[in-house]
Formats: structure tokens, C-alpha cells, sequence
């Protein structure tokens, strides 16, 4: 039996050729695959400046990651924690007690911890990175415990030791590092207006708005400084958690001398209203009392 080749006549090509021809069409697939993965090398550059960008604009805008390099806040958070901030939620509502907030302190806070200076622009670009990326830790960021908001008066300590605020007593077992006291400084400080009164959770070590009382606002830092508020702790895995606000801070009393406090001057108002609106009265009477005819 013949093949088709053979059948229909022609010559038979020899093995030869076709094993040239069939490494001919393979030629063609071979290139376009170095093709492929010299596109993919090509591109990896932009793709990593476009991920770092991007990365970039929602570290600025939304969340950001924090080192914790120091021991302030213990045992809430340790060194080397990193938690993660949202720098949107103060857009949707105010500051309040018991927030854990990172501040910038430049021009106004020495660091808590030394960090040695770069030694050359390239290790200074890779801090920068690793700043903005919570991975080392920034020179003048800071992150503490809101005590006190705006109007509050905070005060060390009652009969028991505790912290007031607005003459409500705080209890801070929750938080607070173990067989830590409130507070070894006594003070008592009104916060003013656009500041906020900041606790470390590690009182003995933390230095806070009580060291600072010479500075303006009495040691309260500016509201505009704040970056965002800590809510979860997302390395180490083992310690992983959200950061919500005490229950001390939530407390009936607490609210009920907030309400007063924000009334007061509305009731100011209305009692200065009555001998205004008693004067005018007066006054006008007298304009339309009739006049005797001539």
C-alpha cells in the first residue's frame, strides 16, 4: 500500500526538508514568546511607579499605616505595632474623649525616641518610604489618647486619684498600663478652643500634654494638627484588633455635663434677651402714648 504522495504521482520530499520545515514554523511562536516576557520586564517599572502612586494618593487622602516606636501608649499598643489611621473620619464627624489619634508635633514636640539622621540621599529617600508606609517609624508623629475636647476642664485628680473631666471621674483600669496612677503631675487645665487635651495610656513614661503646659494652649495641642484616628492594630497578626473608644468615656454623666456645657451660653442669651426686649417695650410705649389736642 502507497502513501498519498505516492499515489497522486509526485516525489516524495525527503526527510530531511520536512523536519526543516516544521523548525521553520516553530521559529515564528519561539520569538513572539521572548517577545511576551520582554513586554512584561518592560513594563514592570511603570506598573510599580503607578502601584507606589497610587498607594501614595490613599495614604494622603484616606488610610495611612503607623510604626509605634515608642513605649507611651503600652499596653494598648506596643513598640512596633502598626496601626492603621483614618484621615477621613474627622470630615464626617468631630473629635471625641477616648480617641487615639496621631498628631503631627513639629516645631512643638521633642521626639519620644531618637531617630538617628540619614546618612546620605538614597537612605534618606528609603525613610521617607518607609514612613509613609508605616513600616520606620516618623520623626514628629506622634500618637496619644484624647482626655479632653474643646470647653472641657480636665483636672488631677479627685479624692480616689482619678482624672475629672468637667468634674466627672474617669475610670481608666481598662487602658491604662498596670499599677500605672492616672497621673503623678497634678494640674487642671481648661482647654481652649481648636485644642485637644492628649494622654499616653503608659502614664509613668508618656510625655504628654502635661509636660507641656508651658507651650500655648497649656499643653492642649491644636485640633488642625491631627492626622487621623487610630482605629485597628494590624501587625503583629497575633495582635490584631480594633482600637474603639472606653466606656468610661461614654458614661451618662460625662454627656449630660457636655450638654450643659454646650447650652450655657444659648440660656446666657435668653436671660440677657428679657431686659432687652422689657427696655424696648418700654420705649415704645412712651413713643405712642396719645398727645393731648390743642
Amino acid at each position: 500500500m502507497t502513501s498519498d504522495g505516492q499515489g497522486a504521482g509526485g516525489p516524495r520530499r525527503p526527510v530531511e526538508d520536512e523536519v526543516d520545515v516544521v523548525a521553520e514554523e516553530t521559529k515564528p511562536a519561539a520569538k513572539g514568546g521572548k517577545g511576551k516576557k520582554g513586554s512584561f520586564w518592560r513594563e514592570l517599572p511603570v506598573l510599580v511607579v503607578v502601584a507606589l502612586l497610587l498607594a501614595l494618593i490613599i495614604k494622603s487622602f484616606v488610610v495611612q499605616a503607623f510604626y509605634i516606636p515608642s513605649e507611651s501608649m503600652e499596653n494598648t499598643l506596643l513598640v512596633n505595632d502598626r496601626v492603621l489611621v483614618n484621615k477621613l473620619v474627622y470630615h464626617t464627624r468631630d473629635i471625641e474623649r477616648g480617641d487615639i489619634v496621631v498628631f503631627s508635633g513639629v516645631d512643638s514636640w521633642a521626639s519620644e525616641v531618637d531617630v538617628p539622621e540619614p546618612g546620605n540621599p538614597v537612605a534618606g529617600f528609603f525613610r521617607w518610604v518607609g514612613t509613609a508606609f508605616g513600616v520606620v517609624p516618623g520623626e514628629k508623629d506622634y500618637i496619644k489618647r484624647v482626655i479632653g475636647v474643646p470647653g472641657d476642664t480636665v483636672k488631677c485628680c479627685d479624692a480616689k486619684g482619678r482624672i475629672t473631666v468637667n468634674g466627672v471621674p474617669l475610670e481608666e483600669k481598662a487602658y491604662l498600663y498596670p499599677d500605672d496612677q492616672p497621673s503623678q503631675k497634678f494640674f487642671e487645665i481648661k482647654v481652649e478652643k481648636d485644642r485637644l487635651w492628649v494622654m499616653g495610656d503608659h502614664r509613668s513614661v508618656s510625655l504628654d500634654s502635661r509636660f507641656h503646659q508651658g507651650d500655648p494652649g497649656g499643653g492642649a495641642i491644636p485640633k488642625d494638627s491631627v492626622v487621623g484616628r487610630a482605629f485597628v492594630v494590624v501587625w503583629p497578626f497575633g495582635r490584631a484588633a480594633t482600637l474603639p473608644i472606653p466606656d468610661t468615656f461614654t458614661q451618662p454623666a460625662l454627656k449630660a455635663a457636655t450638654a450643659a456645657g454646650s447650652t450655657t451660653p444659648l440660656l446666657l442669651g435668653f436671660a440677657g434677651a428679657f431686659p432687652v426686649m422689657a427696655l424696648r417695650r418700654r420705649i415704645l410705649s412712651k413713643n405712642t402714648l396719645p398727645q393731648p389736642k390743642l
